[in-house]
C-alpha cells in the first residue's frame, strides 16, 4: 500500500489493462492462424492423396477415335445432301486391272464355285444356299414399309430357314423355286428402272448365276432406295 504523498507505479512485469486486451486478441488471432493452417494442410494432403490427382490423364480408345470420325462424316454427307441438289449415291466399281479389283474378283469366284460344287454334288450340300436366303429375307424385308404386314408375314413363310433346313435334310427343297419367289418379289418392290434387270434374273437358267445376280440386283434396289429418301428428305 502506497505512502501518503506517493503516486503508484507501473512495472514492467505488470501490464495495464489496455496491454492485456490487444495481447489476448493477438493470442487469439494466433490461434485461429495455426488452426487454419492446420486445417488447410490437412485439405491439401487429403487432395493430394486422393485418387483423382493420381491417376494418368485419360486415354482416347480406337472405337471412340472411329466413332468422331463417322460422326464428323456423317456431318459432312448431310452437309452435302442439304447444298447439291444433284447429289445421288452410285455403286463403287474397283478398276479391273487393279489389285483391290482381281483380289475382290478372285474371292467372289471363289465362293460361288464352293455353293456351284455343293449344289452339284451328290447329295447336294445346302448349307450355304439356305444362309444366301437367310440375307436375301433380311434384305426384302428392309424394303417394306411399316403396313407391308401382308408381305412381310409371306416372305417370312416363304423364306422360313428352319423350314428350309428341315426340306434340305430330306432332300426336298427346290432352291430353284424359292430363287423364283424371291425374283417375283423383287418385280414387286423394285422401281421401275429395274424392271429389266429383273427380266434378265428370270431369263437366267444356272442357279448359281441366278443368287449371284440376284444380290447385284439387290444392292441396285438398297441404292435406290437410299436416293429415293435423300429426294425425299429435300
Amino acid at each position: 500500500m502506497p505512502f501518503n504523498g506517493e503516486k503508484q507505479c507501473v512495472g514492467e512485469d505488470q501490464p495495464s489493462d489496455s496491454d492485456s486486451s490487444r495481447f489476448s486478441e493477438s493470442m487469439a488471432s494466433l490461434s485461429d492462424y495455426e488452426c487454419s493452417r492446420q486445417s488447410f494442410a490437412s485439405d491439401s494432403s487429403s487432395k493430394s492423396s486422393s485418387p483423382a490427382s493420381t491417376s494418368p490423364p485419360r486415354v482416347v480408345t480406337f472405337d471412340e477415335v472411329m466413332a468422331t470420325a463417322r460422326n464428323l462424316s456423317n456431318l459432312t454427307l448431310a452437309h452435302e445432301i442439304a447444298v447439291n441438289e444433284n447429289f445421288q449415291l452410285k455403286q463403287e466399281a474397283l478398276p479391273e486391272k487393279s489389285l483391290a479389283g482381281r483380289v475382290k474378283h478372285i474371292v467372289h469366284q471363289a465362293f460361288w464355285d464352293v455353293l456351284d460344287s455343293e449344289l452339284n454334288a451328290d447329295p447336294p450340300e445346302f448349307e450355304h444356299a439356305i444362309k444366301l436366303f437367310e440375307e436375301i429375307r433380311e434384305i426384302l424385308l428392309s424394303f417394306l414399309t411399316p403396313g407391308g404386314n401382308r408381305l412381310r408375314n409371306q416372305i417370312c413363310e416363304v423364306l422360313d430357314t428352319d423350314l428350309i433346313r428341315q426340306q434340305a435334310e430330306h432332300s426336298a427343297v427346290d432352291i430353284q423355286g424359292l430363287a423364283n419367289y424371291v425374283i417375283s418379289t423383287m418385280g414387286k418392290l423394285c422401281a421401275p428402272v429395274r424392271d429389266n434387270d429383273i427380266r434378265e434374273l428370270k431369263a437366267t437358267g444356272n442357279i448359281v448365276e441366278v443368287l449371284r445376280q440376284i444380290f447385284h440386283v439387290l444392292d441396285l434396289m438398297q441404292m435406290d432406295m437410299a436416293n429415293f429418301t435423300i429426294m425425299s428428305l429435300r
